[in-house]
């Protein structure tokens, strides 16, 4: 499993969480997805089929693009 943490400056309010939760989990492969409001980090933990060029495009397209790896396991 990998897993990768980044901040996501758009994060503003609990729906922003919400929202970022429910369409990268959606992504087949992916496991988990932690997101908080307060810190504006995310983490994704994913398999195969998921890769973070996958779950990158994802977040671009709902516009909460990632800023700064914070983590790479």
């Amino acid at each position: 499993m990998e897993s990768k943490t980044f901040k996501v400056p758009g994060i503003s309010c609990g729906h922003c969480v919400h929202t970022i939760k429910t369409e990268v989990s959606d992504i087949p492969g992916v496991e988990r997805v932690e997101a908080d409001q307060q810190t504006k980090m995310v983490t994704v933990s994913w398999n195969t089929p998921a890769d973070w060029e996958k779950i990158r495009a994802t977040l671009v397209e709902i516009n909460y693009p990632p800023e700064g790896l914070i983590t790479i396991n």
